[in-house]
């Protein structure tokens, strides 16, 4: 088949030869995602892991931020109506599933900010490089929200159950050395570096056997699969509950008014 490199609204995607790089592409609003982007992404990620000429995926930010999460716009019109909510649910879940699914190595080139979802989604990449200066956090739960998305699979598995906790809990965010340091990701390099350091280990990558690289990929996520399966449905059904609290609409609220939340607990 022949890789669909245009036709993206919200993404941009570029092919250097066995390497396809596939840009979130709405820096004005710090490439939040709304409904569009997520089934763009769906589409790019399952057409690239089915594309032959493809041997390796980069999935990075324009501009400054790698990934601010959901769009507050989207969360609002969710917010609003339920059966929006169960269908962006959904189309959480399809993302990290095709993106464990696919069996092309995906690097995530943390350039900026991955908070919320946009975490989740670096964090389910294969292989992790981000900027000193990104911060990487999950503040589902200062927006009085379940980490549903992803989150309360893949943080305890990189970090542990205790440190996983602890920052969901808060939703504070760490710096990359910070994040290295403690395995959230691979590596930390200077913003300078970030490009170079994704396009050499890219590079390495596609030059090894496609087939043992794919099948070690396909292994190593057979038990994450397992945990993914098993947590979702649960977590999502969770933070579909949580967008029903009045802690929540508070959160909202507060947001547009630019002020403090002050959360009742209900």
């Amino acid at each position: 088949m022949t890789l669909e490199l245009s036709g993206y609204e919200t993404l941009l995607v570029r092919q250097d030869g066995a390497i396809l790089t596939i840009t979130l592409n709405r820096p004005e609003l710090r490439n939040a995602t709304n409904n569009l982007m997520e089934q763009e992404l769906c589409r790019v990620l399952g057409d690239a892991n089915h594309d032959p000429d493809v041997r390796v995926l980069i999935v990075t930010g324009a501009g400054q931020a790698f990934c601010a999460g959901g769009d507050f716009e989207y969360i609002r019109q969710n917010q609003a109506e339920p059966s929006k909510s169960w269908d962006a649910g959904l189309r959480g879940k399809q993302i990290i599933f095709t993106l464990l699914d696919c069996v092309k190595p995906i690097i995530a080139k943390i350039n900026g900010h991955a908070i919320g979802f946009g975490a989740t989604l670096a964090l389910f990449c294969d292989v992790t490089f981000a900027a000193n200066h990104a911060k990487i956090g999950d503040p589902h739960v200062a927006i009085g929200l379940v980490a549903g998305d992803g989150g309360s699979v893949i943080w305890p598995q990189l970090v542990g159950y205790a440190r996983a906790k602890e920052h969901l809990f808060t939703g504070e965010p760490l710096l990359a050395p910070e994040a290295a340091r403690i395995g959230l990701i691979n590596h930390a390099v200077p913003a300078e570096e970030l490009d170079q350091a994704v396009e050499a280990f890219a590079s390495k990558l596609a030059s090894m056997p496609a087939r043992a690289l794919q099948w070690t990929k396909a292994s190593v996520n057979i038990g994450l699969k397992q945990l993914a399966h098993s947590i979702m449905d649960a977590s999502i059904a969770y933070e579909l509950l949580s967008i029903t609290t009045e802690d929540h609409g508070e959160a909202m609220t507060a947001l547009r008014e630019k002020r403090k939340p002050k959360f009742t607990g209900k």
